[in-house]
């Protein structure tokens, strides 16, 4: 667990070059100083009174279990800048009318992704899609809403059956297609992994690669997408072609009311 305190003290021995054990650990976690410091900003900030344990692991990014000072739970997304694959994201980054301009280093790259991954939950979340609400973004941490239910985070798709598979499925639609025609992002990676079951509705999550339709690789994206969510409905006992899906997609969307 890391409160204000305990984290100005990683901060002074990180900077004392002090190597040991629990260092080590802090590092396994996906800290350096730089994080360290906004994680202290973002508690100076009352945006986060403590961190707790992780929620999940990923070549990208850690999240953490945290609480406000209001004692609310919430997510605290901190993305890897040591051994994230940064140029991958180039693809994503590039194209992107809204970060037209970004340093080609390493710690640049993470700190306009976890902003875009901010401005894309920020849109879809506007536009009436079950997504995690976005709080802040600072650097390379992103803090939003806990997805889960007293403390427990809610499980991925992957790893849960929801109790009623076509209710699920209308939600879910619901929801894509206020985040592809609502609030015009096209999430370019929607698998069973990137989608959580909480109370037996889904909430779309992972939304950092997510492009806007102007961008120039948008409907090879989106054609992938949409290859991916044919497979998982289809697990969920629901056909669709690709073409099905679409046009699904398109009429939910504007029935929820259009771009946000």
């Amino acid at each position: 667990m890391y409160d204000m305190r305990k984290v100005e003290e990683l901060i002074a021995r990180w900077e004392n070059g002090e190597r040991d054990a629990e260092m080590r650990k802090v590092r396994n976690e996906v800290f350096d100083v730089l994080t360290l410091r906004t994680i202290y900003k973002l508690m100076e900030q009352k945006y986060i009174l403590r961190l707790e344990g992780v929620i999940s692991t990923g070549k990208e990014a850690n999240v953490f279990r945290a609480v406000d000072p209001s004692g609310e739970y919430i997510a605290v997304k901190v993305y890897r800048v040591e051994t994230s694959e940064f140029r991958h994201m180039w693809k994503y980054l590039e194209g992107d009318p809204r970060f037209a301009r970004f340093r080609r280093n390493k710690r640049s790259v993470i700190r306009v992704w976890a902003k875009k991954e901010y401005k894309n939950l920020e849109a879809c979340f506007r536009a009436g899609a079950s997504v995690p609400y976005p709080i802040v973004s600072r650097d390379n941490v992103l803090v939003m809403e806990f997805v889960g239910e007293d403390g427990e985070p809610a499980p991925r798709l992957k790893d849960c059956a929801p109790e009623d598979p076509d209710g699920f499925v209308e939600e879910l639609l619901d929801s894509l297609g206020k985040i592809y025609y609502g609030a015009g992002i096209v999430h370019a990676d929607i698998s069973e992994y990137n989608i959580l079951v909480r109370g037996g509705s889904p909430v779309v999550i992972d939304m950092g690669q997510g492009v806007p339709w102007e961008h120039p690789f948008a409907i090879d994206f989106f054609r992938r997408d949409m290859e991916r969510l044919s497979a998982v409905l289809s697990d969920l006992g629901r056909e669709y072609t690709v073409g099905e899906l679409v046009k699904v997609l398109e009429e939910r969307g504007k029935k929820g009311g259009g771009k946000a």
